[in-house]
């Protein structure tokens, strides 16, 4: 066929300083609480031309006509921490931080032998330390999130103070960066349509860098539904909101101690030691697969 005649002309090409090799293409699919990833393991090599992963993600995570997935998972060597991690969404956009992309990746890590039970991996976020442990219902892994940052320039916000029950678009949001900057809404049931209210916020001028948004019924558990920027939807889960809305809730008084979060995919626990946010959750290994030659040709036109 004409694109398997072309793959071996372009094998060796070079895009933006490096090779791109479309002869054969390994990834890992997973899951952390149907919060689902492409890991794409660049630690020997990279894979994907820095040029080229924006749009890499774009189509990769189509379900109809990729692979699927809420993000693209790179997972790389680095100098400062045991692992890098980059996070590319559907929109082609890269995201700061993750809370269950680095669970899933913390899985992968762990069944290739490339960490202990103790690791830390760094992002655009900072450095994450990472514990992980083999339970009876499967892999967990318990995440240092760091101290939320509710200053706005933090978020980042525009304004002066923090961002607490603020009228956007006649919702009462607060707003705090877990990683990557998220708004919070507190409701009385989650019955709502999601997609049509929260995107208006997401792009509200208030953030100049959008935020995801979180609808939040408080009990034991919370329970959470998020919209997310940069997957431009709802997810079953979202990490980092889930660890958001937690910290509102207590800075707000409604919540102490250990927080169970229940979001659509499944639950996560948030506890505090001090100013410090740990978010605890399981991860998945769904399945590995490698990329055909017609789609990496479908691929290599389009990058």
């Amino acid at each position: 066929m004409v694109y398997k005649m072309k793959l071996a002309e372009i094998s060796d090409l070079e895009l933006d300083g490096g090779p791109f090799s479309p002869n054969s293409f390994s990834f890992t699919k997973l899951h952390g609480n149907g919060n689902d990833f492409v890991l794409v393991d660049e630690t020997a090599q990279e894979l994907v031309p820095e040029a080229a992963k924006g749009s890499f993600a774009v189509k990769c995570c189509r379900r109809s006509f990729g692979i699927g997935a809420d993000g693209i998972l790179f997972l790389t060597s680095s100098f400062r921490a045991a692992l890098g991690m980059r996070l590319f969404q559907p929109d082609g956009s890269e995201a700061e931080m993750c809370g269950n992309g680095i669970r899933c990746l913390a899985k992968y890590a762990w069944d290739m032998g490339y960490v202990g039970q103790g690791f830390d991996v760094e992002t655009l976020a900072g450095i994450i330390p990472v514990q992980v442990q083999e339970r009876e219902d499967g892999f967990w892994a318990r995440v240092d999130m760091g101290v939320p940052r509710f200053d706005r320039p933090s978020i980042p916000a525009v304004g002066k103070g923090d961002l607490l029950n603020e009228n956007l678009d006649g919702m009462a949001a607060s707003a705090v960066n877990t990683g990557v900057p998220h708004a919070v809404i507190f409701v009385d049931s989650l019955d709502l349509p999601i997609e049509e209210i929260a995107r208006p916020i997401r792009h509200h001028s208030i953030f100049p860098e959008g935020a995801n948004v979180n609808f939040v019924k408080v009990g034991d558990p919370i329970q959470v539904r998020t919209f997310e920027r940069g997957v431009e939807g709802e997810t079953f889960s979202c990490g980092t909101g889930a660890v958001a809305s937690a910290c509102v809730a207590r800075r707000q008084g409604l919540v102490e101690g250990e927080v169970l979060v229940q979001t659509r995919g499944g639950p996560l626990i948030v506890s505090f030691v001090g100013d410090r946010a740990f978010m605890e959750g399981p991860a998945v290994t769904v399945y590995t697969g490698e990329l055909s030659e017609e789609y990496l040709w479908s691929l290599f036109q389009e990058i």
